[in-house]
């Protein structure tokens, strides 16, 4: 699946992808490292080394239970959502599936890739058969909160210790959306 827009300024496109070349792995750790300096990491609050950074994208790759879509500004991957779905052993949680690693980098935001992002995760999940959709987020994302509680994400819980950032900890909000 892939969803192109264009603005005035920028071409933006959202794809659903099932590898990366090299270019595009460079592009897509570039992107990671700019959105952990910002702030925004999805779990890592200071850049990784590039091998890690690689060998992790390279491993979403491999995991069945996931799928992969990456946003593009001019051509230039600065943006990624996963789906996670659920295990093939858990029937109780067959219906939902998790987003995560939904990040923008810094100098590509504004152009509607976050939101590009979290429809086609959302779309993909109904295509094949899920209900719910499920995701957490640091209380500090503001901009991410903004964006799913627009997109009609119910918070359901707060967890006051959710992150450790330096000394202090980070509450994190849990959200669900009926698909």
């Amino acid at each position: 699946m892939e969803t192109r827009s264009a603005s005035a300024s920028a071409s933006v496109e959202v794809k659903h992808v099932t590898e990366l070349n090299r270019l595009d792995l460079d592009d897509l750790c570039d992107a990671t490292d700019a959105a952990i300096v910002d702030g925004n990491g999805f779990g890592w609050l200071n850049p990784q080394p590039r091998e890690q950074i690689q060998r992790y994208w390279k491993g979403v790759l491999l995991v069945p239970e996931r799928e992969l879509w990456v946003g593009r500004l001019d051509g230039t991957i600065a943006a990624s959502a996963q789906l996670q779905k659920p295990p093939r052993n858990n029937e109780a949680q067959a219906h939902s599936a998790q987003l995560t690693t939904h990040f923008v980098a810094p100098w590509a935001r504004g152009h509607g890739l976050a939101a590009m992002l979290l429809r086609a995760a959302e779309d993909f999940a109904r295509e094949i058969g899920l209900s719910h959709m499920r995701l957490d987020v640091r209380s500090t994302q503001t901009r991410a909160i903004e964006l799913y509680e627009t997109n009609g994400y119910v918070r359901w819980g707060d967890l006051p210790s959710y992150a450790k950032v330096g000394t202090d900890l980070v509450t994190g909000f849990f959200y669900v959306k009926k698909l």
